[in-house]
């Protein structure tokens, strides 16, 4: 895992590099997500949590940044079935989106950084001559031994 600082000058050669730059509200809302980077947060709490280092950024700049950050694929905007569009950073460190187990009961979301679809990538290139470029995986389900409220597990509730 790279730090929040090699993080956020990745993010900004490649924003330079599409015509944007690094606004200070554009750095504020990384930062917010960078430091909150499991916790899969949706627009209005990266605002809440905005609001408590730099009290001028409306939730409408944080609206449009977000878009903005997916729009140049340094965010994948997600919907875990609760209704809520939330944000996860895309990393350098692997060609395609990590994948996710999110827990029916408890609301518990775990990452895995596992590139799991690389054979079956090359397969759809050779049988039907289809190029993947992205994917993203998200399994839905109830975890052996969860159940409601007392689950212990490691994975961020998503709330």
């Amino acid at each position: 895992m790279l730090s929040i600082t090699a993080e956020m000058d990745r993010i900004n050669r490649h924003m330079m590099a599409n015509g944007y730059k690094l606004t200070t509200q554009r750095e504020i809302i990384l930062r917010v997500l960078l430091e909150n980077e499991k916790d899969h947060l949706s627009a209005e709490g990266v605002f809440m949590l905005v609001k408590q280092k730099y009290s001028d950024i409306g939730l409408a700049t944080v609206y449009r940044t977000l878009e903005l950050l997916a729009d140049l694929n340094i965010v994948e905007k997600m919907n875990f079935g609760d209704g809520v569009a939330r944000y996860d950073l895309r990393g350098d460190e692997h060609e395609h989106m990590h994948h996710h187990l999110i827990c029916e009961e408890c609301g518990s979301l775990q990452e895995i950084k596992e590139d799991w679809l690389f054979e079956l990538e090359q397969r759809l290139e050779r049988e039907y001559g289809f190029k993947v470029t992205d994917h993203r995986l998200d399994f839905t389900g109830t975890y052996k031994d969860c159940s409601k409220g007392e689950c212990k597990r490691e994975g961020k509730a998503v709330s």
